[in-house]
């Protein structure tokens, strides 16, 4: 008998796990905090990857790559960034046998590496923008360790951009903002919040960050995406100057921004179920799986002609045909059911002589099958595909609504936090910020960027406050 996942009402930490590794997306690695991506969560990782990086590339950004070792004295030029990051480094002091001169620090982020650089190659007014992006791998020391949410050595993007004005800096950091919210909606089905950070929440060496922020399937907050407006604090560290059109020596403003890894975490627990993964179509590794059913030789036969002949047909889709001899159709359905696959094709012996397919949907369980005619497949299953990533979002939507509360009491914040998301007026006080993480462990996710106007009482003090924040308990 295959081994359930744990439901969601009883364990979700527990949930989550099983669902990572019964689907096969990733398991826990030798070294402590480190995990192996497998074949199909890499496939999900990689159709995010594209979906970024078209975007990137269509607002004018290339991809570069720079070094995974960081001499420690570039990582100690930025005091606030050294004092954020310090915790979390891994640090190189041997190699070759013999103690090196100077400790190298295995990659925690590259802004330290590409000032470094970016100080060599900008000149002038003429050498600006730089739009650069990486794609690449980060360490980072962490003590608590979860698959794709936080582990020691994670995948990621990193944008780094150089401009000549403060203006086009801003400009740059929320252009990707956006970029980040059209992909986590329009892509991963994903609804997201688009803010700027708190002062104490803001990335360490930051004058500003932004974030989007997701609902997960248990009402806390995940960060999905960040952008940085750097302002020139990297860049007078490393004196990436250039000369401006009025003849004059001055710092370049500067964004770095990045996506990563626990992307996937994210899509599994907006979507799951206690089923396994439900994946949005765009994202999916496979969008559609045959599934022939026959009895005998003869029939085999028929029904997997007809399978081919759905295959060729949806030859824009990503498609398998599952004719894995020795398992039940029983086996096949629950097998795709746990990898998230959005729709199900069956084909048995009556559905070739009635020149159909039964199709079910994976965010439809239980709701029946519908009978599609082969004849308009090309046309009907990329449309329905669609249906299902629209269905997504929606739903993902409507949950958010409904476990998000707008408290006018300190009390009902605390209540409100345990559920999910609480939209509150915050007079900016970091007193009052603390106040609410240690009483109810929950943080100011961001201040959205869409306010709703006028002012209000700040929910922990009652001081006067011109801003709504979004808090709840986060990944």
């Amino acid at each position: 008998m295959a081994q359930k996942v744990t439901p969601r009402s009883e364990d979700y930490s527990r949930w989550y796990t099983d669902v990572v590794q019964m689907a096969e997306l990733a398991d826990y690695a030798p070294v402590r905090g480190c995990m192996v991506i497998r074949p199909y969560g890499y496939a999900l990782w990689e159709n995010i990857q594209q979906g970024l990086d078209r975007r990137f590339k269509a607002t004018g950004h290339q991809n570069a790559y720079f070094p995974l070792f960081i001499p420690m004295s570039f990582i100690q030029k930025e005091s606030e960034h050294v004092e954020g990051f310090a915790p979390q480094l891994a640090v190189v002091t041997h190699g070759g046998g013999e103690k090196l001169e100077e400790p190298l620090v295995v990659r925690p982020t590259s802004e330290t590496i590409i000032n470094a650089m970016y100080a060599k190659w900008i000149r002038s007014y003429r050498d600006l923008p730089v739009l650069i992006n990486q794609w690449a791998n980060v360490v980072r020391w962490e003590m608590r360790t979860r698959l794709f949410l936080r582990t020691l050595e994670f995948l990621w993007q990193e944008g780094h951009t150089a401009h000549a004005t403060e203006a086009e800096a801003r400009e740059e950091t929320l252009r990707i903002l956006e970029v980040y919210r059209d992909f986590a909606e329009s892509d991963a089905a994903m609804p997201v919040i688009c803010g700027r950070k708190s002062e104490s929440e803001k990335f360490v060496g930051a004058v500003e960050s932004y974030s989007i922020e997701a609902m997960m399937g248990n009402g806390w907050a995940l960060q999905a995406g960040t952008s940085h407006f750097l302002g020139q604090n990297f860049a007078k560290a490393f004196g990436t100057q250039f000369l401006s059109e009025r003849n004059e020596l001055e710092y370049v403003w500067q964004t770095s921004w990045g996506v990563s890894t626990r992307m996937v975490g994210g899509i599994i627990m907006v979507h799951g179920d206690d089923q396994g993964l439900i994946l949005p179509p765009r994202l999916a590794p496979l969008q559609v799986v045959v599934v022939p059913i026959w009895r005998s030789e003869e029939e085999k036969a028929a029904v997997l002609e007809t399978a081919r002949q759905v295959q060729a047909a949806l030859g824009t889709v990503r498609l398998k045909v599952d004719d894995r001899e020795g398992l039940t159709p029983g086996f096949k359905f629950n097998d795709w059911e746990m990898r998230g696959v959005p729709l199900r094709l069956e084909i048995g012996p009556r559905d070739v002589a009635a020149g159909q397919v039964l199709s079910a949907r994976r965010d439809r369980l239980g709701e029946g099958k519908e009978a599609l005619p082969l004849a308009g497949l090309r046309e009907r299953i990329p449309a329905l595909l669609e249906e299902i990533q629209r269905a997504l979002l929606e739903r993902a939507r409507r949950f958010r609504e409904a476990h998000t509360a707008y408290p006018e009491s300190y009390q009902e914040l605390a209540a409100a936090v345990e559920q999910g998301f609480a939209w509150a007026w915050w007079c900016g006080s970091p007193a009052c910020e603390d106040r609410v993480k240690e009483e109810t462990k929950a943080t100011t996710r961001n201040i959205p960027l869409e306010q709703p106007g006028g002012s209000g009482r700040c929910i922990v003090c009652g001081a006067e406050a011109r801003q709504m924040a979004v808090f709840a308990r986060a990944y």
